[in-house]
């Protein structure tokens, strides 16, 4: 398999009566990439490939009803948080997704938060403000910043990160000099390939822990 040519699928669900949170939406899609990662299960050589060579192109689609009954019934795992469902699947290959992943909207990921998402707790996933993302290109952002920080934690800390069940927190950067002075520590920082909606090379997110200043991420051998 060529690791570039595969990208991770993730699929939202978003019932028009219930949408989710947008905050809960991107903690789950970061939670649901960690879980993934820390326990591939039957698709440890899928993942393997596709994240091998740095390359981890996530895709994000929408599903409700009958839609998202037949992505629950494909091969994947759902990670419930609060008021947000996703479902990661294993990687596939860019030009060959499952019939019905593919037929599932990239478009109407326009979700909001209507109430304050609450105290944040590490590792604190931070958004660059100056960016405008929906919530489908901000899910596979902080997707990426979650997996950035778990390559860049030891054993140690995977465990008790393990520990507390893989929680993260997402939440915007207070101001630009915020967010700019965070990546100026060494940091993770995930910078865009520019596929969709910003420009390539842009820093989307930071991911801030106590043990992450200074840390390098690397693909897991």
């Amino acid at each position: 398999m060529n690791a570039e040519l595969y990208v991770l699928p993730l699929v939202v669900r978003i019932e028009r009566a219930h949408p989710p949170e947008r905050t809960d939406a991107l903690e789950a899609a970061a939670m649901a990439v960690l879980s993934l990662l820390d326990d591939p299960g039957e698709w440890a050589a899928e993942l393997h490939a596709w994240q091998s060579t740095g390359k981890i192109r996530k895709v994000v689609r929408r599903a409700r009803g009958a839609e998202w009954r037949r992505a629950v019934a494909l091969p994947g795992r759902t990670i419930e948080h609060r008021t947000a469902e996703v479902r990661v699947h294993p990687p596939v290959p860019l030009d060959d997704w499952p019939r019905d992943l593919a037929r599932l909207q990239v478009s109407g990921t326009d979700l909001t938060d209507t109430a304050d998402p609450g105290p944040a707790g590490p590792p604190v996933l931070w958004a660059n403000p100056a960016l405008e993302m929906t919530a489908g290109k901000a899910m596979a952002q902080a997707g990426h910043a979650a997996q950035l920080a778990w390559w860049a934690s030891d054993a140690g800390e995977r465990a008790a990160w393990r520990e507390r069940g893989l929680a993260v927190s997402v939440r915007t950067a207070a101001g630009q000099a915020d967010f700019d002075a965070m990546v100026a520590t060494g940091r993770p920082v995930v910078r865009d390939a520019g596929f969709t909606e910003i420009e390539p090379g842009s820093c989307t997110f930071v991911a801030d822990a106590p043990w992450l200043a200074g840390r390098v991420a690397r693909p897991v051998p």
